[in-house]
């Protein structure tokens, strides 16, 4: 594994959002204030200086309590946030399960977001109506896969999710508790196309509260306190670490409630 190539490199990575103390009563309002520089604000940093190098193969886990920047720091890798400072490059096709039924349309059909998800990753037409198939008896909804999304349950946005970033056989799959969602039945075939993803050297990350799925996946663990990495190593030692650190019984911080212009 040491010598497989490096395909996610974080360098020193900050990722910085305003939190607003107050909520005017229409963007009207909001943009008068923000003009007349009254809106009152703080930066928060969600990420700081994280450093992190990742390669083909390994299967890594973020842990941390509810708000230590483990979300963030994979929308940053992810290429949904621009990190405020540092630098982050990726080698290889990425797919991101970050947010439930993020890139769906909810007035589309199950079937027509295949179509749409598949484009937006660069694939053709073609090739997603070749998969289509595969990803329905793998989604199993039944007939709701001719429902708009908008009518799912959150279990079944996860389903179909996550039979979509499977099939097209991403080079680095990055999933953020999606897990978390689903019936036992149902997260077990995932955990099962997980373990195959892992034997043919596909890199993964993933977030989750499960220290079980972290020590059964994983090869290799982070954890984040506070947006700072604290730890990074064997899923056995890095769990022990935070266990005995108390981390997880400090209470949640303050929410973000809006990214800043630089974000």
């Amino acid at each position: 594994m040491m010598d497989s190539p490096v395909v996610i490199r974080v360098e020193n990575v900050t990722q910085r959002f305003r939190v607003i103390h107050e909520r005017p009563d229409s963007l009207r309002e909001l943009f008068s204030k923000f003009f007349r520089k009254k809106v009152k604000y703080h930066d928060f940093e969600a990420v700081k200086d994280a450093s992190l190098s990742v390669r083909s193969g390994e299967v890594v886990g973020i842990i941390g309590r509810n708000g230590s920047g483990k979300s963030t720091l994979l929308k940053v890798i992810a290429g949904v946030y621009r990190p405020s400072a540092g630098r982050v490059t990726v080698s290889g096709s990425i797919a991101p399960l970050i947010e439930l039924g993020a890139g769906m349309h909810p007035e589309l059909t199950g079937r027509e977001n295949i179509l749409i998800n598949g484009l937006l990753m660069g694939f053709s037409k073609q090739e997603m109506l070749r998969r289509e198939q595969a990803i329905i008896e793998f989604a199993d909804i039944g007939d709701f896969i001719e429902a708009p999304i908008k009518q799912y349950s959150s279990g079944m946005f996860m389903r179909l999710a996550f039979a979509v970033a499977t099939e097209v056989n991403p080079d680095i799959l990055i999933m953020d508790e999606v897990l978390a969602v689903g019936d036992f039945e149902f997260q077990a075939k995932c955990f099962e196309r997980l373990r195959r993803f892992r034997e043919s050297g596909k890199t993964i990350l993933i977030v989750t509260h499960s220290m079980s799925q972290i020590e059964e996946i994983c090869s290799r663990a982070v954890l984040l306190d506070h947006g700072r990495i604290l730890a990074d190593g064997t899923p056995a030692e890095v769990a022990e670490i935070y266990l005995k650190s108390g981390i997880a019984e400090h209470p949640e911080p303050v929410l973000v409630e809006a990214p800043s212009a630089h974000a």
